[in-house]
């Protein structure tokens, strides 16, 4: 399962792969990081039908998650092929808003900061055997 992480912080790098060592030492997950919105759609624009799940902070500089999350649902076709990433929404701040604009936009989820990765490990196993 190809992963794309967007964040702007770059130790969510070491954070994720530390954290899912075994999966990516086992060749079930693999990821690719973004540090920001614009290289997530660049990034998108080459391997859009490797990825499988995108996970991306709402509150980045410059592009928002949110403005990102429009990006993918307008730019990428809702129908196979290839079918469109899942993407989940990170976000430190658990507003009702930032969850309703998310959905809105097109959010399949949405995760609260600091991330809780045995509930993430769960929601990627339940989305690999779907």
């Amino acid at each position: 399962m190809k992963i794309l992480v967007v964040d702007d912080e770059k130790d969510v790098r070491v954070l994720f792969e530390q954290r899912f060592r075994r999966e990516i030492r086992n060749g079930e997950v693999a990821f690719s990081f973004a540090y920001s919105g614009e290289e997530a759609l660049a990034y998108l624009r080459e391997h859009f039908s490797e990825v499988v799940l995108i996970l991306s902070d709402i509150n980045m500089p410059g592009m928002s998650g949110l403005e990102l999350l429009r990006h993918i649902r307008q730019d990428y076709p809702v129908n196979p092929p290839p079918p469109p990433p899942t993407v989940m929404m990170i976000t430190a701040y658990g507003g009702q808003h930032s969850y309703e604009e998310a959905l809105r936009l097109g959010a399949d989820d949405l995760l609260t900061k600091p991330v809780d990765f045995a509930a993430l490990k769960e929601k990627l196993h339940l989305l690999n055997n779907a």
